[in-house]
């Protein structure tokens, strides 16, 4: 068999098993904390109410704490689910929580953004 229809069995059947976690494929769970695709940690705003569909966290917050975007093809059910931003982006968040990252952790594992104002939190399960 050709390497190449290997491949793409093998890429088709991991997005597979994704959905059929309903975990996104932007986000997982690392050492008990929800982290991106890339391992960098994620966080929870104080000032966003769980489930009302909205991030409090815009403009220069965004900045510093870059909201988590939902990719055209996230499968989000169960504790995921997607709101829209004030610009109309779309944001993952999980059990109606916004994420974000935050732009001091500089690689996989930093948590730098925990309890900053006492009010960013990391994302855990």
């Amino acid at each position: 068999m050709n390497r190449t229809v290997i491949a793409v069995a093998l890429a088709a059947m991991l997005g597979a098993c994704a959905s059929m976690y309903g975990t996104p494929m932007e986000a997982k769970v690392d050492n008990g904390t929800l982290v991106n695709a890339a391992g960098m940690t994620l966080y929870t705003f104080d000032k966003d109410a769980a489930g009302d569909g909205k991030s409090a966290c815009n403009g220069p917050c965004a900045a510093n704490w870059p909201p988590l975007h939902a990719g055209a093809n996230d499968q989000v059910s169960g504790n995921w689910s997607a709101i829209t931003r004030d610009d109309g982006s779309k944001q993952l968040a999980y059990k109606g929580k916004p994420l974000y990252l935050w732009v001091k952790d500089h690689k996989p594992g930093d948590r730098t953004g925990d309890g900053v104002l006492k009010v960013w939190h990391v994302a855990t399960p």
